[in-house]
């Protein structure tokens, strides 16, 4: 905090943290919902074929960390969608980006300048969301931290904890493609980002909320435009984790790369056997040619 203040960033972050997501903020995280929508494998062919199931997929992409946050306090699932103005806007989003004639609304905004600022205003959405969603959780549960994290966690990555319930929506049920075993990086970063806000929230990090909501929204930002724009599948926790996750959890990941240095030579004494099958085979064809041309000739 001294450090921050020292750099006049306070009032910066606290008037940042006051910025109003809506409409603006909240339209961009719309459009990069709904884009990644449209990447899905058939999700063009449904909006044509279902388009009830397609607005369905498009309102759980949009609102499903707010679904799911609600699920896990004990609230109605449905009682966001009373907000009629987000429900209007995101419509009116998917009703653009898959109707729109010549595609020309899904071009502009797929542009990657303009979708690198989309993917940027997101970002501050995501990490918003996670810190109201750990203030909610301690309103209802004080000294409930793993209640607080899992709160703030599904509200910065719920539509991706939600995917295989939304590809049942499309008809498509893939149990492997399952976020918890696959994480990604906003799945990852919203998780490590609870963890922080509770720390903050139960004050055991002497942070003020609007310093490390501008602190860690700077690092979202950046980290996921740069992802963006290098069409990079790849997390900056890789290397870290690379460290810390032998160590802690074992040594699964020295097992599996002890199993790959010494799978060489054991395929290749299997690719030698191989390898000499069709010789063999061909010895064994050629002698048994011989003993029927031997038969002929008798």
């Amino acid at each position: 905090m001294d450090l921050i203040s020292a750099l006049s960033l306070g009032e910066l972050a606290l008037s940042f943290s006051r910025v109003p997501l809506f409409p603006v903020f909240d339209l961009s995280y719309f459009i990069v919902s709904i884009i990644y929508l449209k990447y899905e494998p058939g999700a063009v062919e449904l909006s044509r074929r279902h388009p009830v199931a397609s607005w369905l997929c498009a309102m759980l992409h949009c609102f499903g960390s707010y679904i799911l946050a609600d699920l896990l306090l004990g609230e109605p699932i449905i009682d966001y969608f009373s907000n009629s103005s987000s429900i209007l806007l995101a419509s009116a989003v998917w009703y653009l980006i898959f109707f729109c004639p010549l595609d020309l609304f899904y071009k502009c905004v797929c542009f990657l300048p303009v979708k690198l600022i989309f993917v940027a205003m997101k970002e501050v959405v995501r990490v918003r969301k996670i810190a109201v969603g750990i203030h909610h959780a301690h309103h209802h549960y004080h000294h409930g931290w793993f209640i607080m994290i899992a709160t703030g966690w599904v509200k910065g990555s719920g539509v991706a904890l939600l995917s295989n319930l939304e590809q049942l929506l499309r008809g498509v049920w893939k149990p492997e493609t399952n976020e918890i075993l696959h994480m990604s990086f906003p799945t990852k970063a919203s998780l490590y980002g609870a963890i922080l806000f509770t720390l903050q929230q139960t004050r055991w990090l002497p942070v003020s909320k609007a310093s490390l909501i501008f602190v860690f929204t700077m690092f979202m930002v950046s980290c996921k435009v740069f992802l963006t724009a290098t069409h990079s599948h790849s997390s900056p926790f890789d290397v870290l984790e690379g460290y810390i996750c032998p160590v802690l959890f074992g040594a699964a990941w020295g097992s599996d790369h002890h199993h790959d240095n010494h799978g060489a030579p054991h395929g290749g004494g299997l690719g030698t056997q191989h390898a000499g099958l069709p010789a063999k085979a061909r010895e064994e064809l050629s002698e048994g040619s011989r003993k029927k041309k031997t038969k002929k000739a008798d």
